[in-house]
């Protein structure tokens, strides 16, 4: 078992439903209908708080070295995850509420859902999924644990078993990132007498995920054999690995059982197979997590033996992908020629013949993420003035032809502060600050182009957004402050300063009132 796969397994851990969610094998399923929650769960953790503590788990989780922080496979495992959200209507719930992917670098096979809708995968599980419909069923198997809201029906039996507390739920997450055996102190610690009844209350949710995952797949258009597969391959793997004791089966995140997959073979005999080409996008998302996934010396050299290997490969799309993933090594090792010659490689390899349409130009697969590869290439270190002002133009019109990417749109700001034009990268990226307010990288390149400028109370006030952004509000009351005594502060400055720090100290109390503080906003932030 991975270490932070215990953050589910902390969740499940802490009580089982009443009345669990079952549906008889036989019983065919009904995909514009979920299952609904019974009134414990909506007062024990309302959606609103269970999203809340989700974010303050991902706070600690997005600093964790682990975390993978690259905005193509983040930009792709949401658009992937956002779809099959958005393919079963109520999925969301009744606060329309947010889901969040990310990755985290780990060669185990695993994925993992936290409270509130935030849910990963691991870069192993990115690489040895064979087709997407393997890696949208471990995500649609995940989504089913949000969407019912496993994490909320657990805590919702707490007063009535007093097994884990919260707070030790999140040190249990947090733990578990540092070390699987503290998480597992932590567990076994807030188990009580109720082991009997989290075992039962895991094995129903995953079912239920299991369900609600076929849902999801069918109506998404995916293959649903996908998911007993690749289902059959993680249990093969943890049986190899042997990292899971038998007697602490029941801590495991997905605990697979023979009755598990019987359950998955008989729903897929329900459901009609849907034959399905798998886009350029996943191709090359697999190798660059594989690039991603362990850049020490000999983690290059056996990623780059497996890429060379993948050039053989009688499919366009693998030889595609090998020679995008190796453009992604040679960049990462500050070989810029040969990363643009790998690249220049792999669009050839997906440009049409005359007449005949390629994945890229029928659906704009893979053209995306070549272009953002062009854009890293060019906004490397060490590159002349020349290529940096080339960067622009090319940014520019990436973002036009690709306006719902971020990632692009967050290149082309850093191609004007490369470029040293700072003045339209201070107005392209307040504009975008003030679209995507959530966005802490365009806070955070906002204060760049302004430090640029010698803009400091500016610098500081762009700063203070970054830090709501990532939940330090003491930080940010304390960027505010240097804002306010910069030498450079206008009139109007201080206004927005004041209203904005009143803002953030009442939200600051308010946080200590629910977590039962007590004393003086500024004592509090002198303490931190």
């Amino acid at each position: 078992m991975t270490a932070i796969a215990l953050c589910t397994a902390a969740a499940f851990a802490i009580a089982a439903p009443a009345d669990p969610f079952q549906k008889p094998v036989s019983q065919k399923v009904d995909s514009t209908r979920l299952p609904t929650l019974g009134d414990t769960a909506r007062q024990d953790l309302s959606p609103v708080v269970e999203r809340k503590l989700g974010e303050e788990i991902m706070r600690d989780v997005r600093r964790d070295p682990a975390y993978l922080d690259d905005e193509p496979i983040l930009e792709y495992l949401n658009n992937l995850g956002n779809a099959l959200v958005t393919s079963v209507p109520g999925l969301r719930g009744e606060t329309n509420a947010d889901f969040t992917f990310f990755a985290m670098r780990d060669v185990n096979l695993n994925a993992f859902a936290l409270p509130g809708g935030f849910i990963a995968a691991h870069t192993g599980l990115i690489v040895a999924a064979q087709n997407e419909s393997e890696l949208a069923g471990v995500m649609a198997h995940e989504i089913g644990h949000v969407s019912q809201r496993h994490i909320a029906r657990a805590i919702g039996q707490q007063k009535q078993d007093v097994l884990l507390p919260l707070a030790a739920m999140i040190l249990a997450a947090l733990a578990s990132k540092a070390s699987s055996d503290a998480a597992m102190g932590v567990l076994m610690g807030g188990q009580g007498l109720a082991a009997q009844r989290q075992l039962d209350f895991s094995r129903d949710a995953e079912r239920e995920a299991d369900r609600v995952g076929f849902q999801i797949m069918a109506a998404g258009g995916y293959d649903v054999t996908g998911m007993a597969g690749f289902f059959k391959r993680l249990q093969s793997a943890s049986k190899l690995s042997g990292e899971i004791p038998a007697q602490l089966a029941h801590l495991s995140s997905h605990p697979l059982t023979a009755e598990r997959l019987v359950d998955m073979q008989a729903r897929i005999r329900e459901i009609p197979k849907k034959a399905r080409i798998d886009p350029l996008d996943f191709q090359l998302v697999r190798a660059r997590a594989r690039v991603l996934q362990d850049e020490s010396v000999n983690g290059r050299r056996e990623t780059k033996n497996l890429l060379e290997t993948q050039l053989k490969e009688p499919h366009r799309q693998l030889q595609a992908a090998a020679q995008y993933g190796l453009a992604v090594l040679a960049l990462r090792q500050g070989q810029l020629t040969e990363a643009q010659a790998w690249l220049d490689k792999a669009r050839a390899t997906v440009k049409p013949k005359e007449g005949v349409l390629s994945a890229e130009s029928r659906a704009g697969d893979g053209a995306t993420m070549f272009a953002g590869l062009a854009l890293e290439i060019k906004l490397a270190p060490g590159q002349p003035a020349a290529v940096a002002q080339e960067a622009v133009q090319e940014a520019d019109a990436a973002r036009q032809r690709y306006p719902l990417s971020r990632a692009i749109a967050h290149q082309y700001g850093e191609a004007l502060i490369g470029a040293a034009r700072y003045d339209e990268a201070t107005r392209y990226l307040r504009d975008q600050a003030q679209l995507y307010r959530e966005d802490g990288k365009l806070h955070d390149m906002l204060a760049r182009a302004y430090s640029k400028q010698g803009k400091i109370a500016l610098q500081h006030m762009a700063l203070a957004e970054s830090y709501v952004v990532a939940g330090a509000l003491p930080a940010a009351v304390a960027q505010l402050d240097l804002a306010r005594k910069a030498g450079d502060v206008s009139f109007y400055d201080q206004a927005v300063i004041d209203a904005r720090e009143r803002e953030l100290r009442a939200r600051q109390k308010a946080e200590r009132e629910e977590r039962g503080e007590k004393g003086d906003d500024k004592d509090k932030d002198r303490d931190r």
